[in-house]
């Protein structure tokens, strides 16, 4: 009898026997190439079997996984090397390769037998990137613990069994993408990647694949609600769809269960601490993200004072829970985002009664574009880098797909908005550039020189308002 397909890929399929004979024999060359116990190991890739065979082949020899994102530029990769010091590399990224020596995933991995390392739980597993509103972004340290808690409390939350079937399209360096592929392997369900996300290649797989859970954030979500022969597909093997990275659009989620008959779930994480709250799976409240899942505690601090709120108060967000994150690189952002061991997620939301938590803004300067978050500071230091600014700020506003980057930029040259959004898009991922420029007279900022960025997004909205909508050109995404 033939081992039950795990992972499939394109028209590759590989059973967990496949998967952990790749596993040795990529541990093997690993070690030959000197990682062991305690090495960081950079990991650029895209989402496909061998970057699944890379992670566990890294676990395998007590190494951790430094995952960058495929999106990033060189800067960015520049800055993630030297705050995290991996001493190799594997992917398929030519960015990393120009960075340090790496072991490029298209070479074929030889038969080997490497012996698994005891694991310390204690012990770092992966690292992955959340920006910080002071520039780029920090390394958050997961350990085999917190992750294993994650994945419990994920597949508790989902009520994946090994009868489950799933695809997954969002990048593997991606907290939520990570979590995914581990859980998946973990429970025995089924999986199949994507090289990226494709939204007919999406509805083509729900049907042939018959995919019991379908993960969508934001764009997929617009995708599913605008795509105009949806009804055409046959999506009954979906169990739900679960909305995750940001809050939930109802009318989007609305229209595509009216087509569809599919209905939604949402839920509620952090790169810090993957699992928080999660909707039930019958009766979904899509006005809330849910409730805390079983192994994690949440409650709601004064925004002045710290000090735990009642039941409906508005305040900060925190979270206790066995999966929050080892610590940040640098070591010094650690501290302040706890608050007696509670993890502080930056978030401003209520919590009633019944525990049903919502989210009412957001405390940090983040922006979420389509599931990833965004420091303004790294943009302005782009912005700032061009002879023609004399001053900007960037924020973030509403969009149907999470947010929208804004740059609010004063000039006295006749630098152009192109020019600058295009300036940023060399530098940085795509999906850091601004949607749009706006010049004004000035930036507010206290004393201190913190932007005002509340007071900025008021002002440029208003006056965006006033002339009929028009407040700047909006560059091309």
């Amino acid at each position: 009898m033939s081992e039950p397909i795990a992972l499939a890929f394109e028209d590759r399929q590989y059973s967990l026997a496949d998967l952990d004979a790749l596993t040795s024999g990529m541990a093997l060359d690993l070690q030959q190439r000197g990682v062991g116990v305690g090495s960081r190991v950079a990991v650029m890739s895209s989402n496909r079997p061998e970057f699944v065979v890379a992670l566990r082949a890294i676990w395998r020899l007590g190494a951790a996984a430094v995952l960058l994102s495929p999106a990033w530029k060189r800067a960015e990769v520049d800055h993630a090397v030297a705050l995290t010091a991996p001493t190799h590399a594997v992917g398929d990224h030519p960015v990393l390769a120009d960075v340090l020596p790496m072991r490029h995933l298209d070479e074929p991995v030889a038969p080997g037998d490497t012996a698994h390392v005891p694991v310390d739980p204690g012990a770092d597993a992966v690292l992955v990137f959340s920006s910080g509103t002071t520039g780029m972004p920090k390394a958050v340290r997961h350990t085999h613990a917190s992750l294993a808690a994650a994945v419990r409390q994920w597949r508790d939350a989902l009520g994946l069994t090994a009868t489950d079937r799933l695809q997954i399209m969002t990048p593997p360096s991606h907290i939520l993408g990570l979590l995914n592929i581990v859980m998946a392997l973990d429970t025995g369900a089924w999986i199949r990647l994507h090289r990226r996300f494709d939204i007919d290649a999406m509805l083509r797989h729900i049907e042939s694949d018959r995919i019991t859970i379908e993960m969508a954030v934001a764009p997929i979500a617009l995708a599913l609600s605008a795509h105009p022969d949806l009804e055409r597909h046959d999506l009954s093997s979906l169990r739900y769809i679960m909305w995750c990275a940001t809050p939930v659009t109802e009318s989007v989620a609305h229209a595509v269960t009216a087509r569809t008959g599919v209905t939604w779930v949402t839920a509620y994480g952090a790169s810090e601490l993957p699992v928080i709250a999660c909707n039930d799976l019958d009766g979904a409240r899509l006005d809330t993200v849910g409730r805390a899942v079983d192994g994690v505690a949440v409650r709601i601090a004064s925004l002045e004072t710290g000090e735990p709120l009642g039941p409906n108060a508005e305040g900060e967000i925190q979270v206790f829970s066995e999966a929050v994150m080892g610590g940040y690189l640098p070591e010094s952002a650690t501290s302040e985002a706890f608050s007696d061991r509670w993890y502080r997620t930056g978030d401003v939301g209520t919590l009633d009664a019944d525990g049903w938590l919502r989210i009412t803004d957001r405390a940090k300067e983040m922006i979420k574009v389509r599931g990833f978050q965004v420091a303004p500071a790294e943009i302005e230091a782009v912005l700032h880098g061009h002879p023609g600014v004399e001053d900007c700020a960037v924020f973030g506003v509403p969009s149907a797909d999470g947010e929208a980057i804004v740059a609010a930029v004063k000039s006295a040259d006749s630098v152009g908005s192109e020019e600058l959004a295009a300036l940023v898009a060399d530098r940085l991922a795509s999906y850091k550039k601004p949607r749009r420029v706006v010049f004004v007279d000035d930036i507010p900022r206290l004393p201190s020189g913190k932007v005002l960025r509340r007071v900025l997004r008021e002002r440029v909205m208003s006056a965006c308002a006033k002339s009929g909508g028009n407040c700047g050109r909006p560059t091309d995404q």
